[in-house]
């Protein structure tokens, strides 16, 4: 596991793409407005349903289809429950880094066999269904509240960290630059195959850490099969 505090360089990404506008969805859609960037909000219900989070939001967003998100973002957010993550367009999205911010909840999703068996992770799966663009798990470990009202400028002592997990490099530097333009530190966790360290019921998953506090909460992590 590796930090970073970002940078402030300019990013080439000047859109963010959201496909699911939902608590998280509409915080990073936030955040990233007040860093700069350009939104294009999607949701399952169609762009007439985000009229008002966009009057909200501002000049810098505004609503599309799924396809229209993904063909217009630099960087796009898949944030809609994980039972429906075959519905991401993966023709737009090729060459493209995509942030996964989804947890599995069999409540909610149902059973999926081989995250049950532990054979794979979320974001691997999604990865999979995106096999031409650069996955990258974020955002997945705090409550929607928490990311718009927690973050602090570059340089704070205690700086709230998240963590990452992506299998490019490059892809993970341009969200580390991201996450620290919207006020937090970042903690790589290393390859997708280790984003469960900070999935539901791990050390990582929702309380408020520095850097030093995530990178041990990760590596503290314990697989469901271990907890028992």
């Amino acid at each position: 596991m590796t930090t970073s505090s970002g940078s402030s360089a300019p990013h080439t990404a000047r859109t963010i793409g959201l496909i699911g506008s939902g608590n998280i969805g509409s915080t990073v859609a936030r955040l990233a407005i007040a860093a700069g960037y350009d939104v294009v909000l999607s949701n399952s219900r169609g762009p007439e349903t985000l009229t008002d989070l966009v009057a909200d939001l501002g000049s810098r967003a505004s609503a599309g289809t799924a396809q229209q998100a993904a063909e217009r973002g630099d960087i796009v957010v898949v944030t809609i429950p994980l039972k429906n993550y075959r519905d991401v367009p993966a023709a737009p999205l090729a060459g493209k880094i995509v942030i996964d911010t989804n947890n599995y909840y069999p409540q909610r999703d149902g059973n999926i066999a081989e995250l049950d068996s532990e054979r794979t992770t979320v974001s691997e799966l999604l990865q999979a269904h995106l096999s031409n663009s650069s996955v990258v798990k974020a955002f997945n470990h705090l409550r929607a509240g928490d990311l718009a009202a927690q973050g602090q400028p570059s340089g704070t002592p205690g700086r709230r960290a998240l963590a990452i997990a992506g299998d490019d490099e490059a892809a993970k530097t341009a969200v580390t630059a991201l996450i620290d333009s919207f006020g937090y530190e970042v903690v790589d966790a290393g390859p997708l195959s280790e984003g469960w360290r900070f999935q539901r019921d791990t050390p990582a998953y929702l309380p408020r850490l520095d850097t030093a506090g995530l990178t041990a909460a990760l590596t503290q992590a314990e697989r469901y099969a271990e907890i028992g």
